[in-house]
């Protein structure tokens, strides 16, 4: 069984609990108990990354388009919605991390002009997602100066970026990836990298396939380990100057390093 359920009579009260079959000396898949938070120091990752316009020149997969650029020096983030007033009271949250490469987190709440001034100051922003029951009517924009380090766009209610940064004191497992190739168009195909930037380092090709139309997915037998502190990312090009849509997913464990299991 996969769910054990007790029962205590309280009176006239029947009360509940419900416990995971790990409890009881059986087993279930990690994957799930992982999910389920009862795996000490693990945690899952998943990030979801979408281009709908890739040419013959290579960019990111991510909302925006072309070369992501990664945030120099950290600094508060202006939340800016294309539709200005209109989405006024919309609420998220943004996902980063800070100079130190801890994890920060912000809810936001567009003001009457529709936008918002993060408060605590960004090194690192890979996730955004609306909370409220209000969704954006405009794209929502999260930028330093003139530069846009995240987006959700409208319809979308999160960010779709295949970037992210490990969080210090953390050591990323990744078990596998996928690629779609969205168009396919007299024969054109798509070069699709997979990229590893350890701190103080530059990017390498950790992974490169070519494909024609469809999906890939590429599991590795034994996870790919990337450091703390390290940037991955996505990035496509088409050996042709026609328009492609793109997609690419990262998946993987987070495990807290120089910690117990007890």
């Amino acid at each position: 069984m996969f769910i054990d359920i007790p029962i205590v009579l309280w009176g006239n009260l029947m009360a509940t609990s419900i416990s995971s079959v790990t409890q009881r000396g059986t087993s279930e898949p990690f994957e799930l108990q992982v999910a389920r938070g009862q795996i000490a120091l693990h945690e899952p990752l998943f990030k979801y990354g979408y281009n709908p316009l890739i040419i013959n020149v290579e960019e990111t997969i991510w909302d925006v388009g072309g070369t992501y650029s990664f945030i120099a020096t950290a600094a508060p983030l202006v939340v800016t919605s294309a539709s200005g007033a209109t989405d006024a009271g919309v609420t998220g949250v943004v996902q980063g991390l800070d100079s130190n490469y801890n994890e920060i987190s912000e809810a936001f709440t567009l003001n009457g002009s529709g936008t918002y001034t993060t408060e605590l100051s960004f090194y690192r922003a890979h996730r955004a997602y609306i909370t409220g029951a209000s969704a954006p009517a405009g794209n929502i924009n999260f930028t330093i100066g003139a530069t846009t380090y995240a987006r959700i766009t409208a319809g979308e209610n999160q960010t779709l970026m295949a970037v992210y940064t490990v969080p210090a004191g953390k050591t990323l497992y990744v078990g596998a990836n996928t690629a779609t190739h969205g168009t396919d168009t007299s024969g054109a195909f798509i070069t699709v990298r997979f990229k590893v930037r350890n701190e103080g380092s530059v990017f390498r090709t950790a992974t490169k396939i070519d494909m024609i139309g469809g999906e890939i997915l590429f599991p590795y037998q034994f996870p790919l380990k990337v450091p703390e502190k390290s940037d991955i990312q996505f990035t496509a090009i088409c050996n042709k100057n026609q328009n492609n849509a793109i997609a690419a997913t990262i998946d993987g464990v987070l495990i807290k390093e120089g910690g117990s299991l007890e």
